[in-house]
C-alpha cells in the first residue's frame, strides 16, 4: 500500500501502524548478525521490517521457543519491505538464492506474485506440520499458490468501520445502527448525519483504490479470474462497487483528500464522523487522546443486491515465508508451528506492547483479547476483530495485482469526474492486459 503513517503506537493499542501492514521501515539491523545468508544448526536468520511490530514479535517468538529449546538462536535483520523485494528479485534473477535468509516477511498482496515469479526461492510448506486451518481462511489464501501453502499468516488486516459515537448521537444514531447494514442504508444515514452535524461519515485519498478493493473483496469479487486473467469487463460486482463509490462522493457522505496525512487528519481533528479501513487504522485514531471513549467499531456495509456480499473484508497484512535455501527447514517448521501458528499465549504476550493482532483463530477466545478497551467504549474490540477475520471472503491477487489496482484507481477518479463507468472499466482492463504483454 502506498501510504505512510507517523502515529505512535500507544501502550495497549489496538493495532500497529501501517508499517506493520506493509510499508517500509528505516534500514538497519536488529538482534545482531550479518545481513543475509541462511545458517544451519540451531540458528535461523529472518528478514523483516518495523522494530516496534514485526521485529519485536519475531524476537518474542524466539523467547517462547527457547523455553523448550534453550540452544535455539534467532538472528533478526531489520530490512525495509522495499529492500526485501529488491534483494529477493536480485537473488532470484542472478541465481544467487544463497544470499537469502531462512525466513522472510512478505506483504500479503505481493505474496502470490513473488511465489509465481520466483518459484525456486520458496519452500512448499503444505506438509510442514503447521495447521493452516487454525487461521482465517481469507488470510491464509494470500499465501496459497496452486493449492499449496507457502506462508505462515501473521498480522490482521480485517476491515473495521469506526464511528464517532458523539457525532452519531447528535443525529439520533448509535454505532449499533451501522451493524450488518448495506451501503445504501449507510449512505441514507450518512446524508442525515451530514445535514444535522455538517460532518461527512467517511474520507479517502483521491486517486487510491483501497476502499474499492475492500468493497469488492467483501462481496467475494476480484479483478482476476481463477486463471489469473484480468476480469473487469462484465464484472458486475466491480461495476456495482464503482457506482456505489461515486454515489457516496456525489452525496457528500464521502470526501476525498489529497494525501495520507490529510486522511489521518480528518480522523484526529474531527472532520469526519468515521472511517472504514484495515483494523490497523485504529492506532492512528488513538493518537487523538481527547477522543478516548468516543469511538466504537462494527463491521463494514455490504453491497446490496449482490450474490455473495458480506459485511467483511481485508486491507493490509503480511505473512512469513520459508526460503528454499533454509539450512534447517525442520527447525523453521517447528519454530513457526509452536509460535506464530500454535501459541495463543504468544499472541497474548505481544499484543499489549505492539498491537500485533493475529489472524490465529484460537486467540479470539483469549481472556486478553476479550478485555474491554477504554478508547473504544470499553468494548472487547480485539476479540471482535479476530471474529471478523474469520468471515472475510477470499480474493485473487496474482502477479499483476498492483497494476490492476492502479488501473482501477484511475478509472474511479474519472468516473467521479463524470466519465462513463463501462468505458473506464474497459480501459482499466486494457491497461492491465498491456502490462501483461497481451
Amino acid at each position: 500500500m502506498k501510504k505512510k503513517i507517523v502515529s505512535l503506537l500507544l501502550a495497549g493499542a489496538m493495532v500497529a501502524s501501517l508499517t506493520a501492514c506493509g510499508n517500509s521501515g528505516s534500514g538497519g539491523q536488529a538482534s545482531g548478525g550479518k545481513d543475509g545468508g541462511a545458517k544451519g544448526g540451531n540458528e535461523l536468520t529472518v528478514w523483516c521490517w518495523d522494530p516496534a511490530f514485526n521485529i519485536y514479535s519475531m524476537n518474542e517468538a524466539a523467547k517462547v521457543y527457547q523455553k523448550d529449546h534453550p540452544d535455539f538462536k534467532l538472528n533478526v535483520v531489520e530490512t525495509p519491505w522495499a529492500d526485501i523485494q529488491t534483494k529477493l528479485t536480485t537473488a532470484a534473477t542472478s541465481g544467487k538464492l544463497d544470499t537469502l535468509p531462512d525466513i522472510i516477511l512478505l506483504q500479503d498482496n505481493a505474496f502470490q506474485k513473488n511465489v509465481l515469479t520466483y518459484p525456486d526461492a520458496f519452500q512448499d510448506i503444505t506438509a510442514s506440520g503447521i495447521d493452516f486451518t487454525q487461521f482465517a481462511k481469507a488470510k491464509t489464501a494470500y499465501s496459497v499458490v496452486n493449492g499449496k501453502n507457502y506462508g505462515v499468516p501473521f498480522d490482521n488486516g480485517a476491515v473495521v468501520a469506526c464511528y464517532r459515537t458523539d457525532v452519531l448521537e447528535q443525529a439520533g444514531y448509535k454505532a449499533d445502527d451501522f451493524k450488518d447494514i448495506t451501503w445504501s442504508k449507510y449512505q441514507q444515514m450518512g446524508e442525515e448525519i451530514l445535514a444535522k452535524t455538517g460532518k461527512p461519515l467517511l474520507s479517502c485519498q483521491a486517486g487510491e483504490s483501497d476502499l474499492i478493493m475492500m468493497m469488492l473483496q467483501s462481496a467475494g469479487g476480484s479483478l482476476f479470474d481463477k486463471d489469473g486473467k484480468p476480469s473487469m469487463v462484465g464484472n458486475d460486482k466491480l461495476k456495482k462497487v464503482m457506482e456505489t463509490y461515486a454515489s457516496l462522493v456525489k452525496s457528500g457522505v464521502l470526501i476525498e483528500v489529497n494525501d495520507w496525512d490529510q486522511y489521518v487528519g480528518t480522523l484526529t481533528n474531527s472532520t469526519v464522523g468515521g472511517t472504514i479501513n484495515g483494523c490497523w487504522i485504529m492506532a492512528s485514531i488513538q493518537t487523538a487522546e481527547d477522543q478516548s471513549g468516543k469511538w466504537a467499531i462494527t463491521n463494514m456495509p455490504k453491497l446490496e443486491g449482490v450474490d455473495g456480499a458480506t459485511n467483511y473484508s481485508n486491507n493490509g497484512g503480511s505473512s512469513w515465508a520459508i526460503t528454499s535455501v533454509c539450512k534447517n527447514p525442520d527447525l523453521a517448521y517447528d519454530f513457526m508451528a509452536k509460535t506464530f501458528a500454535g501459541s495463543t499465549s504468544f499472541y497474548e504476550t505481544i499484543l499489549p506492547k505492539s498491537g500485533a493482532l493475529s489472524t490465529y483463530l484460537p486467540a479470539a477466545q483469549s481472556k486478553v483479547y476479550a478485555e474491554p478497551q477504554k478508547f473504544f467504549g470499553d468494548a472487547p474490540v480485539y476479540a471482535t476483530i479476530t471474529d471478523f477475520a474469520s468471515k472475510i471472503p477470499s480474493n485473487n491477487t496474482g502477479v499483476y495485482y498492483y497494476e490492476a489496482r492502479d488501473a482501477v484507481a484511475t478509472a474511479i477518479t474519472n468516473v467521479v469526474a463524470g466519465a462513463d463507468i463501462d468505458a473506464e472499466i474497459k480501459t482499466a482492463e486494457d491497461t492491465v492486459n498491456f502490462a501483461m504483454g497481451k
